[in-house]
């Protein structure tokens, strides 16, 4: 082993309002420290770090040109009672699964994201 994975960290115009986002998307917890450029919240043992990039551009989902780089699946129960939830938030939704176990949706600006089920 070389190392240990500390912080997943997304690029974003506002970190403090994508960082909300992510709090009442995954019911994070907000770690003290932050300020204009950085923040971080943690779930379940897991940093996820906000960081400002004042020239962001969203990712093209899909792209027709290749990947999307990468993106987070988020296990729900009920993905019929979590997709308004996520909608209310400032998400949007990008595709349906062709066989209903996932659910593709952009943040509030545009990394994507999925909510998964078990069917």
């Amino acid at each position: 082993m070389v190392g240990q994975l500390r912080s997943v960290v997304l690029d974003c115009p506002n970190p403090s309002e994508l960082a909300s986002f992510y709090e009442e998307l995954l019911g994070a917890e907000r770690l003290p420290g932050d300020d204009d450029t950085w923040v971080v919240i943690v779930t379940g043992g897991t940093r996820i770090a906000f960081q400002l990039a004042p020239e962001y551009q969203p990712p093209t989902f899909p792209d027709p040109r290749g990947s999307q780089q990468f993106h987070l699946d988020v296990l729900v129960e009920d993905v019929e009672e979590a997709e308004p939830k996520v909608l209310e938030l400032g998400a949007k939704l990008v595709s349906k699964d062709n066989d209903d176990t996932f659910r593709v949706y952009t943040d509030p600006v545009g990394h994507p994201f999925c909510l998964m089920w078990l069917s």
